[in-house]
C-alpha cells in the first residue's frame, strides 16, 4: 500500500511539472495471442474530412477520456486472464490499441495493421487464407455503429473474430454480410422494442420521433417507427438531426419539425441519436425556449457529458431512456489511478521502450498523443461509465472462446499448432461466459443476452443524476412511484391524439394516423370485441346484442306462442265460429225435410256446413312452434275443406241461374245434371282438382320449417317458409274460381216478391270470401313474417264466419224466428211439388227463385 501511494504522490507531481506521459505506450502488451482494439481515444477535428482531395494522413486533435478509459478495461481484462489459471493458464494474452478518431478513414489504417502477417506490416494477397496468421487473433471494438459497418466487412472477408462493444445497429446481426461479428451490448432492436413498451404501459400513442443523420440514428429510428406502428403507436412527426459538421441548412427542417411539435398535442419526443446530435438538436430546444416534453433518450446521448453539461437542461422537460446493465467494477477506478501513476514513472517507460519498438507507429502515426498530456481529473468523469463493463467482457468472450478452442483445463492448454482467428468462430456461436459473475451469452447473431434498467434525470446542480425507475428484460417492469414529471402537480404527461373510446365504440380513422379517430358506437346485432378495434365485429347469427355492446348474447327460439294475446283472441274466434257452424248443423238436421232445408241444398247443405268447420279447425295448426308435418298439412287442410264448401255453395248458384236466366228448354236439360249424382260428382272434380294442386304445391314447393336469425332484435324466429309465392297462389285457385262462379251466377238474379231470395245471401257470401282474401294478400306481403301465422289465422277466421253470416245463418233466423215462412211456396216457389228423392242427394226446388 506504501508502495501504490508513493507512486501516486510521484505520478502528480510529474503531471502538476507538465512532464509528457507514456500512457499511450500501455495501449500494446505483447503475448502469445494478440487482441486487437479499436477505440474512440480522440476526434478529428470538422474541418478537412469533407474536403479531402489526397488520401494523406488524418490528425486526432481532440481527447476522449472515454475511449481511453474503455481501453484501459479492455487491458486490465487481459491483466486479469494472464494472471489467473482458470481461462488460459500457461499462455499469456496480449493486446495492441488504436485510435480510430471516430472516423472510418482512421480506423481503416490499424484494421489493416491488425491483418498484417504477424512479424511484419504487409498483408499479402493469397487465394486461400486458411493458413493465413495475422499479428492478431481477435479485434476488440469499434465503438460506433458507423464504424463497425465499415470494418465489419473488412474482417469478414478474413473471418476474423470481432467483438464490438458499443455498435447496437440491428443490420450488424445479418450473418450472411457480418459472420465474424459479435457485440457485448444488445442490438438496438431490444432498446426499440422497450421503448415501446414504456410508451404502451405510460398510454402515449402520439409521438415525434428524431434520429441522428448517421447509421445508429436512422437504423435505431427505422426500428422504432416499425415496431411502434406495429403496436398502435403513431408518429406524428419524424425527422433526421444532421451531425455538426454537415451545415446549417438541414437543421432549420428539423428546427421546423420542433416547431411543429411545440404546438401540436404531442408530448412524448423520441430520440434515438448520436451524443452530439443530441446536443445539437437539445442546444436548440433550450435557446428557442420550446416548451418541456418527456424525452425518450437511447443509450448513446443517455449518460453522456457533452449533454448533461448543457446550460439550461433542465428546462426541457423529464427525460427517461434505458442503460443495458452491467456487473460493477469497483477495482476499475483504482487500476486506473494506477496506470496514470505507472505512465509518470521514468523508469517504467524506459522498460517499456526496451520491451516495445512499435514499429506500427511508422505506419498509423503516434497511438494516442493526447493520452501523454492528461491528469486524472480528466477521466474521473467517465470512471463509472456503464458501457466500460462491456468492453471488458468483451475479452473475456474472446478469452472464453479461445479456451474452448484449445481444450484447456485447469491444469493448463494442450500444445498444439497456433490458433487461427477463424478456427475461434464454431466455437463463438452460441457460447455462454462470464465477466465478474455475470452469466453472458452469444446468440446464433452475435448479440449478447443483457437486460436493460430505465433510467429517470433528477435534476441536480451542475448535471442531472441518474435514478432507476425499472427494469426491461423482454418485458417492462416500472416503478411509478419513483417517477416524476415536468407537469403541474406532477401529473402523468397525456400524449395523445383522440381520447380513448368508452366501451361499446370503435375509432373511425382520420387522416392518416390510426391514432386519430372519431369514437363511432356499435350498432345493434354488432359489438366491440377489444378496444384497439376499428371496426365492429357481427355477432354470430345466433346471436345479438344492443347498441353500445362489448358482447353477444345467445338468440332464443321464439314462435306463434299459444299463449299469446293475439292467439287468444283468434281462438275465442273460433270457438264462436264452431258453435255457430254446429248450430246451424243441427237445426239443418233437426229440420231436415222443411222446405228452408231443402231449398238450401239439404245433404249439399250439411255438407258445406261440416267442411266450413274443418276450415275453422285449420287454423289450430298454425300456433305452437312449427314442425315439418305442421308446415305441410296447413295448406291442404284449409283449401280442401274450403273447396268442398264452395263447390256446394256453387251447385246452388249454378241451379239459380239455370231457372232464373236461361230458357225452359234448356233449363230442363241442365237442371238434371245439377241434381242428384251429378251434383256430388260436381263436387268431388272439384275436391280432387284442389287435392291435385295441394299435392303438386307440396312435392315441388314443400314449405319447410326455417329459423329465421334476423328479422327479430334478441329472438331466432322459427316459421314456416313458403319456397314459392306462386305455387302458393295457385292452391288458392281453384277455390277462387269456385267463388268467381258463384259470385257471376247470382250477381244479376231478380228476385220476386213473396219468396225467399237465396241469390242475395250466396252475392254476399262471396263478397265476403273476396273482401277477405284480396285484403290478405298486401296485409300478408307487408306486414313482418313474425306476425303472418296470425293474419293467416285471421283471415281464415274472417272468411269462415263472413260465408256464415251472411249465407247460413240467416237461415236459422228464420227456422229459429220466422217458423211461418217456412213454407214449400216461400222456398221451393212454383215447383213446391217437385222434389228428388233422398237417394239420388236429396230434394231440390224446381220453381223460380224470385
Amino acid at each position: 500500500m506504501l508502495g501504490w501511494t508513493l507512486l501516486g504522490l510521484t505520478a502528480l507531481s510529474g503531471l502538476g511539472a507538465g512532464a509528457p506521459l507514456c500512457l499511450s505506450q500501455q495501449l500494446r502488451m505483447q503475448g502469445d495471442y494478440v487482441l486487437g482494439g479499436l477505440f474512440p481515444l480522440g476526434t478529428a477535428e470538422d474541418a478537412g474530412l469533407g474536403s479531402r482531395t489526397q488520401p494523406n494522413a488524418t490528425v486526432c486533435t481532440r481527447f476522449s477520456s472515454l475511449g481511453l478509459l474503455w481501453a484501459l478495461a479492455v487491458k486490465m481484462a487481459v491483466e486479469e486472464i494472464n494472471n489467473g489459471s482458470t481461462l488460459l493458464p500457461g499462455l499469456r494474452l496480449g493486446c495492441d490499441l488504436f485510435d480510430t478518431c471516430s472516423e472510418p478513414v482512421v480506423a481503416m489504417k490499424p484494421s489493416l495493421m491488425f491483418m498484417a502477417k504477424a512479424g511484419g506490416c504487409d498483408i499479402t494477397a493469397y487465394c486461400s487464407y486458411t493458413q493465413y496468421q495475422p499479428r492478431v487473433l481477435a479485434v476488440i471494438g469499434p465503438h460506433s455503429s458507423e464504424l463497425a459497418l465499415v470494418t465489419g466487412k473488412f474482417f469478414s472477408f478474413f473471418l476474423m473474430p470481432q467483438v464490438s462493444y458499443g455498435a447496437s445497429t440491428d443490420r450488424l446481426s445479418n450473418r450472411e454480410t457480418f459472420p465474424s461479428f459479435f457485440r457485448t451490448v444488445p442490438s438496438d432492436r431490444a432498446q426499440a422494442q422497450a421503448m415501446v413498451e414504456l410508451l404502451q404501459e405510460l398510454g402515449w400513442n402520439w409521438v415525434a420521433a428524431v434520429g441522428s443523420d448517421d447509421e445508429y440514428g436512422r437504423q435505431g429510428l427505422s426500428l422504432f417507427s416499425s415496431l411502434a406502428n406495429a403496436r398502435g403507436i403513431c408518429i406524428a412527426h419524424e425527422g433526421l438531426v444532421p451531425l455538426p459538421h454537415t451545415g446549417s441548412l438541414r437543421l432549420g427542417s428539423v428546427q421546423d419539425l420542433l416547431r411543429q411539435v411545440n404546438q401540436s398535442r404531442v408530448q412524448v419526443l423520441v430520440l434515438f441519436s448520436s451524443a452530439r446530435a443530441a446536443h445539437t438538436l437539445l442546444s436548440y430546444s433550450i435557446r428557442r425556449r420550446l416548451s418541456p416534453k418527456v424525452w425518450v433518450a437511447s443509450e448513446a446521448w443517455l449518460t453522456s457529458d457533452l449533454v448533461m453539461t448543457l446550460p439550461g437542461l433542465a428546462t426541457v422537460g423529464t427525460v427517461l431512456g434505458f442503460l443495458q446493465q452491467g456487473a460493477p467494477m469497483p477495482e476499475f477506478p483504482s487500476y486506473v489511478r494506477s496506470r496514470l501513476a505507472l505512465a509518470a514513472d521514468p523508469a517504467f517507460c524506459a522498460s517499456l521502450d526496451a520491451e516495445q519498438p512499435g514499429l506500427e507507429e511508422h505506419v498509423v502515426g503516434p497511438r494516442c498523443p493526447q493520452c501523454d498530456h492528461i491528469t486524472l481529473e480528466d477521466v474521473s468523469a467517465g470512471l463509472l461509465h456503464h458501457q466500460t463493463f462491456a468492453a471488458y467482457a468483451a475479452v473475456y468472450g474472446v478469452a472464453q472462446a479461445l479456451h474452448n478452442t484449445l481444450l484447456c483445463t485447469a491444469s493448463g492448454c494442450p500444445p498444439r499448432e497456433p490458433v487461427r482467428p477463424w478456427q475461434l468462430l464454431e466455437n463463438m456461436y452460441n457460447m455462454t461466459f462470464h465477466a465478474r459473475g455475470l452469466a453472458l451469452q452469444f446468440d446464433a447473431s452475435g448479440n449478447v443476452n443483457m437486460d436493460y434498467d430505465l433510467k429517470l434525470w433528477v435534476w441536480q446542480d451542475p448535471t442531472p443524476e441518474l435514478r432507476a425507475v425499472g427494469v426491461f428484460n423482454g418485458r417492462l417492469k416500472l416503478w411509478h412511484s419513483q417517477l416524476s414529471w415536468h407537469t403541474p402537480g406532477n401529473q402523468l404527461p397525456v400524449s395523445q391524439c383522440s381520447r380513448q373510446c368508452r366501451e361499446g365504440q370503435v375509432r373511425r380513422v382520420k387522416g392518416f394516423h390510426s391514432c386519430c379517430y372519431d369514437c363511432m358506437d356499435c350498432k345493434a346485432g354488432s359489438y366491440q370485441r377489444s378496444p384497439d378495434d376499428l371496426l365492429c365485429t357481427q355477432c354470430e347469427r345466433d346471436q345479438w346484442s344492443p347498441d353500445r355492446s362489448t358482447r353477444c348474447f345467445p338468440r332464443r327460439p321464439t314462435f306463434l306462442a299459444w299463449g299469446e294475446p293475439a292467439v287468444l283472441v283468434l281462438l275465442i274466434l273460433l270457438g264462436l265460429a264452431l258453435g255457430l257452424v254446429l248450430a246451424a248443423l243441427g237445426l239443418f238436421i233437426w229440420h231436415w225435410d222443411s222446405p228452408l232445408v231443402q231449398a238450401s241444398g239439404g245433404p249439399w247443405a250439411c255438407f258445406g256446413l261440416a267442411c266450413l268447420g274443418f276450415v275453422c279447425l285449420s287454423i289450430l295448426l298454425f300456433p305452437g312452434r312449427p314442425g315439418p308435418a305442421s308446415c305441410l298439412a296447413q295448406q291442404p287442410l284449409l283449401h280442401v275443406p274450403l273447396t268442398g264448401c264452395l263447390s256446394t255453395l256453387f251447385l246452388q248458384a249454378a241451379q239459380i241461374f239455370v231457372r232464373s236466366e236461361l230458357p225452359p228448354s234448356w233449363a230442363e236439360q241442365l237442371r238434371g245434371r245439377l241434381q242428384g249424382p251429378w251434383a256430388w260428382l260436381v263436387v268431388l272434380l272439384a275436391l280432387l282438382a284442389e287435392a291435385a294442386l295441394c299435392a303438386w304445391y307440396l312435392v315441388v314447393f314443400p314449405p319447410e320449417v326455417v329459423t329465421d336469425w334476423w328479422v327479430l332484435p334478441t329472438e331466432a324466429l322459427v316459421h314456416c317458409r313458403v319456397r314459392s309465392w306462386v305455387s302458393f297462389g295457385l292452391v288458392h285457385a281453384t277455390n277462387a274460381v269456385l267463388a268467381f262462379l258463384c259470385f257471376l251466377g247470382t250477381f244479376l238474379v231478380q228476385s220476386q216478391p213473396g219468396h225467399y231470395n237465396g241469390a242475395r245471401g250466396l252475392t254476399f257470401a262471396m263478397l265476403t270470401y273476396f273482401i277477405t282474401w284480396i285484403s290478405f294478400v298486401p296485409l300478408f306481403a307487408n306486414v313482418h313474417v313474425a306476425y303472418q301465422p296470425t293474419v293467416q289465422m285471421g283471415a281464415i277466421l274472417f272468411c269462415a264466419l263472413g260465408i256464415l253470416a251472411t249465407f247460413h245463418l240467416p237461415k236459422c233466423y228464420l227456422l229459429l224466428w220466422r217458423p211461418e215462412l217456412n213454407t214449400p211456396a216461400f222456398f221451393l216457389g212454383d215447383d213446391a211439388g217437385v222434389q228428388c228423392s233422398s237417394g239420388t242427394g236429396g230434394q231440390e226446388t224446381r220453381g223460380k227463385n224470385k
